[in-house]
């Protein structure tokens, strides 16, 4: 049997996706990127997929499938380990007419998710006849003649059986994953990601890829460190190739370096590729220059994850005040009534410009620009979420 190779178009149409565990956390992302209305149904779903659903892209029905899930969907993907279930459901959507993905049993659905490698404006979807490897092997091949204009190179050495790789995913749009970190990301066994990795890059991976979710979503739950430097040792001793994908770069506020010494005290080679820190990227795709000729001589990237006045700060806020330069404040925006105040009370004038992005790189990126003295009320007003980068500093305005 050959499929009918077709891209679908779903932009506001809705996709139903039953199951709530890694396969939908691969999925989902993809989803979301084309624009569809999805709906997850599961009882329980990922911290990733979680991620989705309190940032209001994604309706979660937190509860077992029924067939009046199916109303008005117009594909469905079911992402369930249980092949009875998976196969009620896929009957169902049948008998309706609309076609359905089976993580379980490709050869039992009536649509199959290509292996897929985006370059820019190009995707490429590939159908193996079946045999995801072949779909996989023949993807990558194309995926890197696009990146590097050649037939894909041998395996690098640093992705050899029992490393790990600290992968930078940068600042979530994930054409601004390197080169390299890809090529890497396309070799993993086993891949362990947080909330700020890059989601759509997870489409990409291997069927047989290990993924991870170590998801860290703010003031919510968490992967404690300590059981992710256990993965991370325990699956590079098991013979397995680790990506660590991580957001921004991973020694930016990442705890990077915390898992870099946990593989090297373990005796598990590990190596770090860089990514593209959202304390640059992020006001560079808000028209924000991090310095500017006359403006800015100097940049400070502060994390504001605890308020100036917790015992465990390290910031020196009354010094940074005093600077003339830009500061690039991240995980601060929770405390930001708390940071503008002292930042005002030791120097910094009222009238300073400021903005906060909200998702930069990403469809969801938000800004709101405001003073010093009003940014607290302005950010409150429009409803920001994590995560966001707030800059303040005469550069907010170069370009404007």
């Amino acid at each position: 049997m050959n499929p009918y190779p077709l891209g679908l178009v779903l932009n506001g149409l809705r996709v139903l996706v039953v199951g709530g565990g890694a396969v939908a956390t691969r999925r989902v992302p993809a989803l979301l990127d084309a624009a569809a209305d999805v709906v997850l149904v599961s009882p329980h779903i990922t911290p990733a997929l979680r991620a989705h659903v309190d940032a209001g892209r994604v309706t979660w029905r937190a509860r077992r499938f029924e067939p009046s899930d199916i109303d008005d969907a117009w594909l469905v993907h079911v992402a369930v380990s249980d092949p009875d279930a998976a196969a009620t459901i896929s009957d169902l959507a049948a008998a309706r007419r609309v076609f359905c993905v089976r993580a379980d049993d490709r050869h039992a659905a009536t649509a199959w998710t290509p292996a897929v490698t985006r370059q820019g404006p190009v995707t490429v979807a590939v159908l193996g006849g079946g045999d995801p490897a072949r779909s996989v092997a023949v993807r990558d091949a194309i995926g890197e003649q696009l990146a590097a204009g050649a037939i894909v190179a041998a395996t690098p050495p640093e992705a050899a059986p029992g490393r790990v790789a600290l992968v930078g995913s940068g600042p979530g749009d994930p054409e601004l994953l390197t080169v390299r970190g890809r090529r890497l990301l396309a070799a993993a066994d086993v891949v362990v990601i947080d909330r700020l990795a890059a989601g759509l890059l997870l489409d990409e991976l291997r069927p047989e890829v290990e993924l991870f979710d170590a998801s860290k979503i703010p003031y919510g739950p968490s992967a404690a460190q300590e059981e992710i430097n256990r993965v991370l040792v325990d699956r590079a001793r098991q013979g397995k190739f680790v990506v660590r994908l991580k957001g921004g770069d991973p020694y930016v506020f990442g705890r990077g370096g915390e898992e870099l010494l946990a593989c090297v005290a373990a005796g598990v080679p590990v190596s770090v590729v860089p990514g593209i820190s959202s304390s640059i990227a992020v006001p560079a795709a808000a028209g924000i220059p991090i310095t500017h000729r006359g403006l800015a001589h100097e940049f400070t990237v502060v994390s504001g994850h605890l308020a100036p006045t917790h015992p465990e700060s390290l910031v020196d806020w009354a010094a940074l005040a005093r600077l003339r330069g830009t500061l690039s404040i991240l995980m601060g925006l929770k405390n930001l009534p708390a940071i503008a105040s002292v930042l005002q009370e030791h120097g910094r004038a009222p009238d300073t410009p400021v903005a906060v992005i909200q998702e930069g790189t990403t469809r969801g990126q938000r800004v709101v620009r405001a003073q010093l003295s009003t940014v607290a009320d302005a950010v409150k007003e429009a409803a920001l979420r994590p995560p966001a980068v707030i800059v303040v500093g005469p550069v907010v305005d170069a370009l404007t």
